[in-house]
């Protein structure tokens, strides 16, 4: 699914490298309420439609950048923003929240440790394969 849905214009980190990134700097491309739900740990929610460069805290552009929404896409298209805007290390998480907690990583929320995630809607949400799905 992935292979059709993404261009391959920025580049892919899988979940376990990317967990291996101590100093990267994740950037969550979601909605307010899927990013509630749950995130990966110390993320920032940039967003997606309402993503500015502008909105971004001060970060140098040579950080280390890994850029995640539910699956790939809307991160992928902020990331070439990112990219465009001068941005020198940026990298999309392939297969999103979704293929992180599949993979067994953990997410958390507002309170803590959670094993909800947004699973976005019914036809994106069966391919989160572990976790608890929520919807709004």
């Amino acid at each position: 699914m992935l292979d059709t849905l993404l261009k391959h214009t920025v580049k892919e980190i899988s979940p376990k490298n990317a967990l291996g990134k101590k100093n990267a700097v994740f950037l969550d491309a979601r909605k307010l309420e899927e990013y509630n739900v749950s995130h990966i740990a110390k993320a920032i929610r940039v967003g997606y439609s309402d993503f500015t460069i502008s909105k971004l805290p001060a970060i140098k552009k040579n950080t280390a950048l890994i850029v995640y929404c539910s699956v790939g896409y809307r991160s992928e298209k902020i990331s070439e923003k990112l990219l465009a805007a001068g941005y020198t290390n940026v990298q999309n998480l392939y297969g999103g929240i979704f293929e992180w907690v599949n993979q067994g990583y953990a997410v958390q929320d507002s309170t803590g440790l959670t094993p909800n995630v947004h699973a976005f809607n019914k036809d994106w949400g069966k391919w989160l394969q572990a976790g608890t799905k929520k919807y709004n």
